[in-house]
């Protein structure tokens, strides 16, 4: 029976990894320090699984993360622990750095430490389309250049590098994933889509930057959950895959649809408004990438479209809006990043 490791299970994506591993049989240990975007109700439907455990730690603690590795001995490491809001890295990248690249350097030397004793593991690291910063036209491929616009980006890609270098280096068993922006259940409502719901199902209006235009390709998030299994399974060593659908929207369409959704599931006459605010500083117009090669190599596809995905995740926010409680209402609806 196989053990994972998930760092940052606490979080978005890390809980509904957790989820699909734990559903697949599979025994997981969640390896999350807890800070502001944490939130032990993305584990609550799991928490009392047998096959499911929590430590409290940072991957910057290399002791502690050799100590939690030799103990557990996993045949997978899933690092899914960061910073990921873009408008926070613009007014704190302290904190972005510390933990994404610090982080990363700290959690890949216990891992080689772990390495020479134990061969039969392997570690994911989990990182974003934003790496490649404006994709004006075509599709960046796992080629593309990286050219990073924000702190949190710059951090990103800092990591991938670093991760990179213990293969060529190190011989370690690694491979990076960039993904593009994920929706779905348990996402912290700072981020563009749980943030629109929120304010909608609240009466208050929806703010979008600039003039709207900024376009993202949209992945369900148990389709990304997904694909990393199957890199796991099945990707190479050394390898960078890319994890989209094809598929972008930009934030006015974005806004649109749920609008048009909240009428129909909220039975609603009166809803909301859309209210263009001032852009945020360095904001990149559109990211696109080219899946082809997990398509191709691994033979993965994504299963929802966004018309399913959206409605699905729509519901689940309705259904669960106790979720919403455990954050403190200025970090839902507060606007950071002006500098």
């Amino acid at each position: 029976m196989k053990r994972f490791i998930v760092t940052g299970g606490l979080g978005f994506i890390g809980s509904n990894l957790i989820k699909l591993l734990l559903s697949k049989g599979f025994v997981v240990l969640n390896i999350d320090k807890v800070n502001y975007a944490a939130n032990v109700y993305n584990v609550k439907d799991f928490s009392k699984n047998k096959k499911y455990s929590y430590i409290k730690t940072d991957i910057n603690n290399q002791k502690k993360i050799l100590q939690i590795f030799e103990k557990f001995k996993p045949q997978g490491i899933f690092n899914l622990a960061a910073e990921t809001h873009v408008d926070r890295s613009i007014d704190g990248p302290r904190e972005f750095f510390y933990s994404n690249t610090l982080g990363v350097f700290n959690l890949l030397e216990a891992f080689k430490k772990f390495y020479k004793k134990y061969k039969q593991t392997k570690l994911i690291h989990i990182s974003t389309d934003e790496v490649y910063g404006d994709v004006l036209k075509g599709r960046s491929t796992e080629t593309w250049p990286y050219k990073p616009s924000s702190p949190y980006a710059a951090s990103k890609a800092s990591s991938d590098h670093i991760v990179f270098s213990y293969f060529r280096t190190f011989n370690l068993p690694v491979i990076v994933t960039n993904c593009s922006n994920n929706y779905g259940p348990r996402q912290h409502p700072e981020k563009l889509i749980p943030k629109l719901i929120y304010n909608i199902l609240n009466g208050l209006d929806l703010p979008i930057y600039g003039k709207g235009k900024n376009s993202r390709e949209w992945i369900y998030v148990q389709d990304h959950c997904e694909a990393l299994l199957k890199v796991f399974q099945k990707g190479k060593n050394g390898e960078f895959y890319n994890i989209g659908s094809n598929y972008n929207l930009d934030n006015s369409q974005i806004s649109k649809k749920l609008l048009i959704i909240a009428k129909k599931i909220l039975n609603k006459k009166k809803i909301v408004k859309i209210k263009f605010v001032k852009d945020r500083p360095g904001h990149d117009l559109r990211y696109a990438l080219n899946s082809n090669k997990i398509k191709s190599k691994l033979k993965w596809m994504p299963k929802y479209n966004f018309e399913k995905g959206i409605i699905e995740t729509f519901n689940w926010y309705v259904e669960n809006q106790k979720y919403f409680k455990n954050f403190s209402k200025k970090d839902i609806v507060k606007r950071l990043g002006k500098k």
